[in-house]
């Protein structure tokens, strides 16, 4: 799990530091820790959160090993099967 936060302050670092770390597949989640939600990096709801809250991971499993829960809107089937228990 990588932070936002840890990524620096400046927008134009950020920025860059996220786009080499998405080219290079090290990021291809992101979560909000507070609500502990995760789901694509193109969710119109994760787009919403605030820098503090935002937490980004390689894969749906260490999402889920840390406890996230898949969203409801970019993450629909995934989020019906660990409603229902199935993950």
């Amino acid at each position: 799990m990588i932070l936002h936060t840890d990524l620096g302050t400046a927008v134009f670092e950020v920025n860059r530091k996220l786009v080499k770390l998405i080219a290079q597949q090290q990021i291809q989640f992101a979560g909000n820790s507070r609500l502990k939600i995760y789901g694509t990096l193109n969710c119109t709801s994760g787009k919403r959160m605030k820098i503090t809250n935002r937490v980004f991971f390689v894969s749906t499993n260490e999402a889920l090993n840390l406890g996230y829960r898949p969203c409801g809107h970019c993450l629909r089937v995934d989020y019906k099967k660990w409603k229902d228990g199935s993950i």
